[in-house]
């Protein structure tokens, strides 16, 4: 993107889903992780991502993760906790974190510059895997 004095303002909305089954337990590789998302073409925004059962499970850690072409980098997590799902509950989306500890939102967005991708992973594999999603600015 040319720099400029002008405002910068987003230029598509998406929304990227993933089904996570795999156990990762290494954090330097893409062993085990799922492609979720890929940057627009001048970097993108990501104001919500969060991660929720398809199936009864114990809990496990949600992982994200930046690729630039080379290597990993682990940027933010969260605790998925133990849930049972049935047809009279809710099943609870837990939130992604940044790796701060903040919660990933519209005024603190994760921000991915153009050409990286975002990559999803869980802690310990689940037949019912976990949902991962995300909404998505792209610039």
């Amino acid at each position: 993107m040319a720099v400029t004095n002008t405002g910068v303002f987003a230029q598509g909305f998406a929304h990227d889903a993933c089904i996570l089954t795999a156990a990762k337990t290494f954090y330097g590789d893409g062993a085990g992780a799922v492609l979720l998302s890929t940057a627009g073409p001048n970097g993108s925004e990501y104001p919500h991502i969060a991660m929720i059962p398809r199936a009864t499970c114990t809990a496990t850690q949600g992982q994200l993760y930046a690729f630039d072409g080379t290597t990993y980098y682990l940027l933010a997590t969260c605790l998925i906790p133990a849930t049972t799902v049935n047809q009279t509950t809710a099943i609870s989306a837990t939130l992604v974190q940044h790796i701060d500890g903040t919660q990933i939102t519209e005024a603190n967005p994760l921000r991915l510059q153009a050409g990286w991708k975002l990559y999803a992973a869980i802690g310990v594999a689940l037949a019912g895997g976990v949902v991962c999603n995300a909404q998505r600015k792209d610039y």
